[in-house]
């Protein structure tokens, strides 16, 4: 059975789909954008806030689902303008430490809303993981 995650710990989506799903202990995390899931504020500044935003909304699913960062397989970073690439980076080793999951990197012209940025990811569950 598919299990639907949700948590208001990351912002609630607007449209058809789940904040991440889970199937045999995969759990898979739909895009995040950079929206504080209090204020509702669309964090619009500098990409070094918005990747912050984007990277704690996906922390807050991923342990509501057991898990966390260190238990992230795969990310896909879609990113509005290649050449912040480089302050991305930064702020995505700062949350991720020494794990280094999969990840690809893909340059679009515009994301939803005007963002910068937009992280979708793939886990296992903690119980799951076999360190």
């Amino acid at each position: 059975m598919i299990e639907r995650i949700e948590t208001p710990g990351a912002p609630l989506p607007a449209g058809h789909y789940a904040q991440a799903t889970v199937w045999n202990d995969l759990i898979f995390v739909s895009g995040q954008l950079p929206i504080n899931p209090v204020t509702k504020e669309k964090i619009t500044g500098p990409i070094n806030e918005q990747t912050r935003q984007v990277l704690a909304n996906m922390q807050a699913i991923l342990e509501a689902a057991g898990s966390d960062l260190h238990h992230v397989l795969k990310t896909t970073v879609y990113i509005a303008d290649i050449s912040l690439w480089d302050q991305v980076n930064a702020v995505y080793a700062g949350f991720f430490g020494d794990h280094r999951p999969a990840r690809a990197v893909v340059p679009t012209n515009e994301l939803h809303y005007g963002f910068l940025i937009e992280i979708e990811a793939v886990a296992v569950r903690k119980s799951a993981a076999k360190s």
